[in-house]
């Protein structure tokens, strides 16, 4: 067995041996690691906000905030139309390489903000692997990422998996090609927008697996720059067919209001 195929098995083993009721608190298993909080309930320390069209750290109208032990996006201070392309994300201000992430969280309010793009309805995500919110210039749109997304049903009663993955800026290998699609979807439920869910990604050298509430959603591997859909970005950032091999957490804002309620980590080792 190679050395990437073990640290997997390895990996996938811990998953399995911590699995517990999605939306509580975990115990930690037996020789995995411990989980470690990145979010302390309290306030934004550690982490770092960027908007489109905003420098680094400027918080417009208090995009992010935290509330009643939540990590809550809002766009009540905004004026009507001012939604202005102003994509937000909330980074964790440390990269990560190998490790287990579970985010929880669930949609409020009113489904999309006024003035937001019709797509981003019920719709969010955690960023992994993103480039360096130190590297993102003023009017870029999203990091060079892929990202976990979270979605919600329309109430139509269509199906609306979440759990996918997106690609800005990226491309992904699926099943043993690379797949140059933005949006791979995931074999997860729909949920409704007041539901608690628990997402979890499993980031194991170049193998990357997503949980839906402790099921196994969507599996794809080796990140590599490419691709549409970001823009306005430093040109020394993107380098077509680069591996993504490690980078930084984001929680996403664009357009939906949604509460944080747990962000951790197991930091994985190495070999």
């Amino acid at each position: 067995m190679n050395k990437l195929r073990r640290r997997t098995v390895l990996a996938m083993a811990w998953l399995l041996a911590a699995a517990a009721p999605a939306v509580h608190a975990e115990p930690t298993a037996a020789g995995s690691p411990p989980w470690r909080q990145l979010f302390n309930g309290e306030d934004l320390d550690g982490w770092l906000v960027k908007l489109s069209h905003h420098e680094l750290g400027d918080n417009y109208r208090d995009t992010f905030r935290v509330e009643g032990g939540l990590i809550k996006v809002r766009y009540d201070r905004y004026d009507e139309g001012d939604f202005g392309g102003r994509f937000g994300h909330l980074f964790y201000d440390e990269p990560f390489e190998n490790y287990r992430l579970a985010v929880e969280y669930r949609f409020v309010g009113e489904p999309l903000f006024r003035s937001a793009p019709d797509y981003a309805r019920l719709n969010s995500g955690v960023m992994l692997h993103a480039q360096s919110p130190r590297k993102i210039l003023k009017d870029q749109d999203w990091p060079i990422s892929v990202e976990l997304q979270f979605l919600a049903g329309l109430g139509d009663g269509e199906p609306r998996a979440t759990g996918n993955v997106c690609t800005p800026g990226t491309h992904v290998w699926y099943e043993g090609q690379r797949d140059k699609r933005h949006i791979l979807p995931s074999t997860g439920p729909t949920f409704a927008p007041s539901d608690w869910v628990r997402c979890e990604a499993l980031v194991v050298g170049n193998h990357f697996t997503h949980f839906v509430n402790g099921e196994k959603a969507l599996e794809y591997e080796r990140p590599e720059i490419g691709g549409g859909v970001v823009a306005h970005y430093a040109p020394e950032e993107f380098v077509a067919g680069r591996p993504i091999t490690s980078g930084y957490l984001a929680l996403q804002a664009e357009g939906a209001e949604i509460d944080f309620r747990k962000v951790e980590i197991q930091v994985l080792p190495g070999d």
